[in-house]
């Protein structure tokens, strides 16, 4: 069964954040301060689209967020808010000097994770050396899902590129 590591990020993260946004609506939600900030101090302004909603009526940067960081919890095991802070980090412009790396605001990504949290995809982990954020079977689960059904899309619309692969093996 394939897994989110065998299919485009790009799209799980897509398909992931449409999940999210049509079922767990009543749990992630943006707050109200999430229209008006920026992402990092790496950003001049804050996401062109609404944080709720976009235009077409679909999910908006907030949901892309969450979908994200859920399958960087996935993917990286336990995790805390200080690595997803580096991943979501910038190069910050300074005029003619060289840009300096800074990492991401932390409220976003603590908020994001604490929604999860609630709808009960991860889970904190506090054994072993590694301490962080997990993802728990429900959101293992939902992950799996969606990526088979990705995968399975992938494969029907390239059925000649599957025949030479089988064909050269």
């Amino acid at each position: 069964m394939p897994t989110a590591f065998e299919v485009p990020g790009q799209i799980l993260v897509d398909r992931l954040a449409r999940y999210l946004f049509e079922n767990y609506k009543d749990i992630i939600k943006p707050p109200y301060w999430a229209k008006f900030v920026k992402t990092g101090p790496h950003n001049e302004r804050p996401p062109d689209f609404p944080a709720d909603q976009d235009y077409q009526g679909g999910p908006g940067w907030w949901y892309y967020r969450a979908a994200s960081v859920l399958r960087q919890v996935y993917l990286r095991g336990p995790i805390g808010i200080s690595r997803l802070r580096k991943k979501y980090g910038g190069l910050r412009k300074r005029g003619m000097e060289v840009g300096k790396f800074k990492r991401g605001y932390g409220k976003i990504v603590r908020t994001i994770l604490q929604q999860l949290e609630m709808a009960g995809l991860v889970t904190k982990s506090l054994e072993g050396k590694r301490k962080g954020r997990v993802v728990t079977s429900q959101g293992r689960s939902l992950i799996d899902k969606l990526s088979s059904e990705i995968y399975r899309e992938l494969m029907e619309s390239n059925k000649n590129i599957v025949e030479q692969i089988k064909n050269y093996l």
